[in-house]
């Protein structure tokens, strides 16, 4: 029985920093799809981090990450390619991550191997 993909997003957008988490597992295919917030966002990407899980459902090393507005841009504009399994992966404002406009955000993960998991953080300003 093929593995199905299970993604948590939780939406903190009380305050003037918004932050958007999602938890995934990916699917025997080595993928999530389709994970699309419910609320809109509107500002510069700040922060990203990048999260494997530890032990069993450690993804495969070098997986990919991208977070999409609806119009298809990737607001991590690339630097959610090649996410190491080792550590926890930091991007910044600096970085060069990018920015949305009065658009929801759809996770999508690559590569990551059977029923592997992590977490990507995203904060919004």
């Amino acid at each position: 029985m093929p593995t199905a993909q299970v993604v948590t997003i939780t939406e903190k957008t009380s305050y003037s920093v918004k932050e958007i988490i999602w938890d995934w597992l990916s699917t025997d295919a080595g993928a999530v799809v389709g994970s699309v917030t419910t609320n809109a966002y509107t500002g510069r990407c700040i922060y990203c981090s990048l999260e494997s899980d530890a032990g069993g459902t450690a993804p495969t090393n070098l997986w990919d990450c991208t977070v999409k507005d609806a119009d298809g841009v990737d607001v991590l504009k690339g630097l959610g390619a090649d996410v190491t399994a080792a550590a926890t992966v930091y991007k910044a404002d600096s970085d060069g991550l990018g920015a949305v406009v009065e658009s929801t955000l759809t996770l999508a993960v690559q590569n990551a191997g059977d029923a592997n998991g992590g977490i990507v953080r995203l904060f919004i300003r």
